[in-house]
């Protein structure tokens, strides 16, 4: 049923308010992802590739939803049954599965850097019972930009307008979502397309950058902070940010006089980030990417990192990539390429995972 969205929002009180009845009881769920909770039970969310999971035992499971603009993908036992493209509010049922154990799962495939949507649950269907929510022993953070976001990694043209580039970014689709998956990793993607470190594309939002952001429960909401969790403790924290900084020029009215200057600033500040990630997550090993442009001013922050002790810090240096994405942005054969990369990289490093099993 592809494309398929659900009624009123009408139908999305109806069916909590059925759920709140004791006619089959809301599944546990899994969020991979930072989420904002209401007090109806419902969530809310905007960074990419967030996602939610349950199980259950049955035949069939409901899903309510509400969203603006976001493209969601409900899979059934890795399988796709519905992709949601239209705005407004989802409240359907998925029925005639063959009686067992199933695994229901709905993630977001867009970026959304204002607005988000909110989920409201799974519901099984009358014969249904809640099993226990996925538990994934490995966990990785992705921090980044729009190669992280998966900006345009579906298009077959490098030409895009604004809607193309949301119509054909599929965040999940992106090296992070794709290498925890081959790792049978939980994931969370905080990622904002044109931010850089100290620097955003072509200079523009002075002031605001991917570390004033980082904190933020949702992209847009600066009132929603993120709090120490003791159910997100990431092994691995990898950091994709410096092409904003440098793919364009400075101009006239920018803060740094010259290239050596944003340099400095870049380096020092991602320094500070960096410190700030690693006192966030003691038990995470850093991953630095970096492509030809800025490899090695990450090459000087990983080694002034090291010199601080603690977990070893790694880097990555990318390169030969296609591009053929929207607006020169990685493709999906060059995303599948960087998730390799990263793959082969983490497994000269298994002291990574500590004790943590797949």
């Amino acid at each position: 049923m592809p494309g398929m969205r659900g009624f009123s929002r009408a139908a999305i009180a109806l069916a909590l308010t059925a759920g709140a009845s004791g006619a089959a009881p809301p599944l546990p769920v899994h969020e991979g992802g930072r989420v904002i909770r209401h007090g109806d039970g419902s969530v809310e969310f905007g960074w990419p590739a967030t996602y939610f999971e349950s199980r259950f035992h049955g035949t069939g499971v409901s899903v309510t939803l509400d969203s603006a603009s976001e493209r969601m993908r409900l899979l059934i036992d890795g399988a796709e049954k519905a992709l949601f493209i239209q705005p407004g509010p989802v409240s359907m049922t998925m029925a005639g599965l063959k009686l067992g154990d199933h695994l229901v799962r709905l993630e977001k495939l867009t970026e959304s850097q204002t607005g988000g949507g909110r989920f409201f649950g799974f519901t099984p269907t009358a014969d249904g019972t809640p099993l226990p929510a996925p538990v994934h022993a490995r966990a990785i953070e992705f921090v980044g930009d729009s190669y992280t976001v998966g900006y345009g990694d579906l298009s077959v043209s490098r030409t895009c307008t604004s809607q193309e580039v949301h119509d054909r970014t599929d965040s999940q689709q992106a090296f992070g979502p794709l290498l925890a998956r081959r790792l049978g990793a939980d994931y969370r993607v905080i990622a904002y397309s044109g931010f850089g470190i100290v620097r955003n594309y072509a200079g523009g939002a002075p002031g605001s950058n991917l570390p004033t952001l980082f904190a933020r429960l949702k992209p847009d909401d600066a009132g929603q902070l993120d709090a120490p969790d003791d159910n997100w403790r990431p092994q691995l924290i990898v950091v994709n940010l410096g092409t904003n900084d440098f793919s364009t020029p400075l101009h006239a009215g920018e803060k740094w006089p010259d290239a050596a200057a944003l340099q400095a600033d870049y380096r020092a500040s991602y320094v500070d980030f960096a410190r700030r990630l690693r006192a966030g997550s003691p038990q995470a090993t850093l991953i630095l990417m970096g492509s030809d442009a800025f490899f090695g001013a990450v090459e000087q922050v990983a080694a002034t990192l090291n010199r601080d002790g603690g977990r070893p810090v790694l880097t990555l240096h990318f390169g030969d990539l296609e591009l053929t994405g929207c607006n020169y942005h990685p493709s999906l054969k060059d995303q599948a390429g960087l998730a390799a990369s990263l793959e082969s990289l983490i497994a000269q490093h298994p002291a990574i995972w500590g004790s943590a099993q797949p």
